[in-house]
């Protein structure tokens, strides 16, 4: 009877995910989701976009993949490029466009201490592992002389769902600490060794807020946004560095990939920021599926294309870093590669 029941919830919810299409279909509304991320840039985006109208629905990166997946909406949004197993459900070539690049952020709780920390990767994956519990103890201290910190234990807060930020992160970490990389290892969701979970940024961020001795991770922008203190992160130089929108963009002057698939933690730039990604708008490349018509997928890349190029003028306002020269050049090739029945749309 349970399953009965289940099927019957499935098959409505993907009638009303097809209907919401249709609405959306005639009121000349492309439909997005994915990265909470990128989310308040593209708040920004699409409230000046006027060519059409954008529903963006910021719900991660595993679910915008998932829903894309679906055929449910027009775009995905994912702060991770999609994974074999990802690909293969798709079904059809996915096709990847940089939008921008941005910063995730060590974040903290510490009454009393107003300054701003010096962390390693390898300490804080070793926080996240619950070998090191105290905000006193020897590893933090010796990066942070002359901060007094608390005999006070660290409350680890994590992402509960999957998320893009959460494989930045555990991306960094398994680069720079072997005994995480051994152990736990990258994903958008992982098995968290310690901690309390926390959905979504707001999630994360709640905990880290009312929780003393919390630390936590989100992106550079919600972090400002929302008056949050965040740490200066060792590179592979061994320089600490602030997360700025040009530690990001030194971070991302690397060799770009036709398919535009690549990590950008832990840069050789002895400069750049190293919990840093670029973050991508996912697109099927054939886009005569489903019963769309040209004229939506024109608009769809229409959309994309203003994404990287007058859109990227709200980024450094809301601290993210602007694509560079080559990312925009390799973005305006993989755009132009969609196709319709075959035949190129830009």
């Amino acid at each position: 009877m349970n399953l009965t029941k289940n099927l019957k919830l499935a098959v409505v919810a993907l009638a009303a995910s097809c209907l919401t299409l249709a609405a959306s279909a005639q009121d000349n509304t492309l439909l997005g989701a994915g990265s909470t991320f990128v989310d308040p840039l593209f708040s920004k985006m699409f409230s000046q976009y006027t060519a059409s109208k954008v529903n963006y629905q910021s719900i991660g990166s595993g679910a915008g993949i998932a829903q894309l997946t679906a055929k449910t909406v027009d775009f995905g949004d994912s702060d991770v490029p999609l994974n074999d197993d990802q690909t293969a459900k798709m079904g059809a070539a996915v096709l990847h466009i940089p939008m921008t690049s941005g910063a995730v952020v060590v974040t903290y709780n510490i009454p009393g201490v107003s300054a701003s920390l010096n962390l390693t990767g390898k300490d804080i994956a070793d926080i996240y592992l619950g070998k090191v519990t105290k905000w006193n103890s020897p590893e933090i201290t010796a990066t942070n002389k002359g901060v007094s910190l608390p005999d006070l234990p660290i409350v680890v807060i994590h992402r509960s769902d999957g998320s893009g930020t959460s494989f930045i992160f555990t991306d960094f970490l398994t680069k720079v600490n072997p005994d995480w990389s051994s152990k736990i290892g990258k994903g958008a969701a992982v098995n968290w060794p310690a901690g309390l979970g926390g959905k979504g940024s707001a999630g994360v961020a709640g905990l880290v807020k009312q929780t003393p001795g919390a630390i936590g991770y989100v992106e550079l922008a919600y972090a400002i946004q929302n008056k949050m203190p965040y740490a200066s992160i060792q590179n592979k130089s061994g320089k600490f560095i602030v997360p700025t929108i040009q530690a990001t963009t030194l971070a991302s002057n690397v060799t770009i990939p036709a398919d535009t698939k690549v990590s950008i933690t832990n840069t050789d730039n002895a400069a750049g920021y190293p919990i840093a990604s670029f973050t991508w708008a996912l697109i099927y490349k054939e886009q005569n599926y489903g019963g769309r018509s040209k004229a939506r997928a024109t608009e769809l890349l229409k959309l994309l294309w203003w994404n990287i190029h007058q859109g990227q003028a709200d980024c450094e306002a809301l601290n993210y870093a602007p694509l560079s020269k080559s990312a925009v050049k390799t973005a305006e090739a993989v755009l132009k590669s969609a196709t319709f029945d075959g035949k190129a749309i830009l």
